[in-house]
């Protein structure tokens, strides 16, 4: 089935367009059950999920980055100070 969202990244006023995508019938009747019970309609859930997909996305990708710029940097515990820290928790 084919099912129309409108797609804004700041869920605010500016311009929108339409999307198109396939979505199984099971998801569309979960999605139809949740819109249902919060009183909001398709676009509004779809628009809030794909926000919060970017914002994930966004994030991991920023402390992927700042991992690499770590490792890159030698800025992580050496193998002598993970062997203490794993002995005091051993010990505990």
């Amino acid at each position: 089935m084919y099912y129309n969202a409108l797609f804004d990244n700041t869920m605010s006023t500016i311009a929108k367009e339409t999307i198109t995508f396939r979505l199984d019938r099971t998801k569309r009747e979960a999605l139809d059950a949740i819109a249902k019970e919060l009183d909001r309609d398709r676009s509004y859930l779809l628009n809030e999920a794909i926000e919060n997909y970017i914002e994930i996305y966004k994030w991991q990708i920023a402390e992927i980055n700042l991992a690499i710029a770590e490792a890159d940097a030698e800025d992580f515990a050496s193998d002598e100070d993970v062997d203490i820290m794993f002995g005091r928790l051993n010990e505990g």
